[in-house]
């Protein structure tokens, strides 16, 4: 039997999946938890056979620093990473760490289980579309400092927090995210945030 933990901050997808996984005869649940930190404590608890985590979760571990430290210290278990949408650069850095599956989160569901055996028995599992996109996909169009801008605008540092931080003045933090949301054909700035965290690039 292989024992699933479930990590996914959004209730109804974290119930439609172990609703899946719960209809397939060689799995079971053994945990479902909504934040990185809680995928670690209770995976290096539970040490269950698969780990299938999300990689956008909030709070202080994103999914990919989740799976870093599962690997550290659970190295046997299996990491399934789930994502709506797959960057070249988020893919890379999934692998690197040591996650065995890279998934789409609307998957069908043969698919999905399919992946979970896979990864349970030491299989690298890539969903077909999102190696198409990983090798078509753009690059970084961000510079390190647009990037570093963008990234604590996600965080929800203000204007004045940013300049503070980066010795930059408001106007000058206000022009990186203009240009960031150009550069990104985003509508606005938490567009821009959700478009370049998708892709692994902040």
């Amino acid at each position: 039997m292989i024992g699933v933990l479930l990590v996914e901050d959004m209730h109804l997808i974290r119930g439609a999946l172990a609703a899946l996984i719960g209809l397939e005869d060689d799995m079971r649940i053994v945990g479902e938890v909504s934040t990185g930190r809680e995928a670690v404590t209770l995976g290096l608890e539970l040490r269950p056979e698969v780990v299938v985590l999300d990689i956008q979760l909030p709070g202080e571990l994103d999914g990919l620093d989740a799976a870093r430290e599962l690997r550290a210290g659970a190295p046997e278990c299996g990491l399934l990473m789930l994502t709506s949408a797959g960057g070249t650069e988020t893919l890379r850095r999934a692998l690197e760490i040591g996650a065995r599956g890279f998934m789409l989160k609307d998957a069908p569901p043969a698919r999905l289980a399919e992946a979970i055996r896979r990864v349970a028995s030491g299989e690298t599992v890539v969903d077909p579309g999102l190696a198409a996109a990983a090798i078509t996909g753009r690059s970084n169009p961000l510079s390190p400092r647009e990037a570093e801008v963008l990234r604590r605008a996600g965080e929800g540092a203000d204007l004045a927090e940013i300049a503070a931080e980066l010795f930059l003045s408001k106007g000058t933090v206000r022009n990186y995210l203009r240009a960031v949301v150009t550069k990104l054909d985003a509508r606005n700035r938490l567009d821009a945030v959700r478009i370049a965290a998708e892709n692994g690039w902040i």
